[in-house]
């Protein structure tokens, strides 16, 4: 099975293409899915540009790549057990 066949999103693709406020509720969704680091890695990989992926958006991806200029598979799943930044939301939605 896909990893995009586990996604708790995949009947609700909208709810991550959002703006603003909206994506800390995309987060949350990502957060229990089982398929979360392998979205991520595969926004990572492809550069998506727009969305909630991973539970990280398009501005955190942003800055992921620009700290960590080769970012692959491997490192994706090691950095999230050590960077809280890949998996906590904003402190104001805590």
């Amino acid at each position: 099975m896909d990893w995009a066949d586990q996604a708790l999103c995949r009947t609700q693709s909208d709810r991550m293409f959002v703006e603003g406020p909206a994506q800390n509720d995309a987060k949350t969704l990502c957060l229990d899915c089982p398929g979360r680091l392998d979205c991520l890695a595969h926004a990572l990989d492809h550069r998506e540009a727009y969305g909630v992926w991973g539970a990280m958006t398009e501005w955190e991806r942003r800055a992921l790549l620009r700290r960590r200029t080769s970012v692959g598979r491997a490192e994706i799943f090691r950095t999230a057990r050590e960077d809280s930044a890949l998996i906590s939301l904003p402190r104001s939605t805590m």
